[in-house]
């Protein structure tokens, strides 16, 4: 079963930087997208940023050039940077991944599965 364990968040100033991270487990041999979402309160889930497996980057038109998405495929995990953080950005932070290949078995899924969620808050 895949699980995605995210990490990072908090309390920071505007202006200031947080890193996230989320590892991906479970048997895993790779993964085609992994992404982050954000969700504030009384609003919807919104896209923040999203690799490919094979580089390409996308990115909400409110954080271009301010967050950066990489990925390590070899641990599975994917890393948001955050950097001149804004209230605005206050949210709960949540990791996606999409269609998971798993080792051994030949067999690729086209499910999404999601983290648990880590807190974001920025104070002006």
């Amino acid at each position: 079963q895949v699980r995605l364990v995210e990490s990072g968040g908090g309390l920071v100033q505007y202006g200031g930087s947080l890193r996230l991270s989320c590892a991906a487990s479970g048997g895993i041999f790779s993964i085609d997208t992994m992404g982050w979402y954000r969700q504030a309160p009384g609003k919807r889930r919104e896209l923040v940023a999203t690799s490919t497996s094979g580089g390409s980057s996308n990115y909400a038109d409110s954080v271009k050039g301010r967050f950066s998405i990489s990925r390590d495929n070899t641990k599975n995990t994917v890393y948001l940077q955050m950097n001149s953080l804004k209230p605005d950005d206050t949210a709960v932070y949540y990791c996606n991944a999409y269609s998971v290949c798993y080792s051994g078995a030949y067999y690729c899924d086209n499910n999404d599965y999601w983290g648990q969620g880590t807190q974001v808050t920025v104070s002006s």
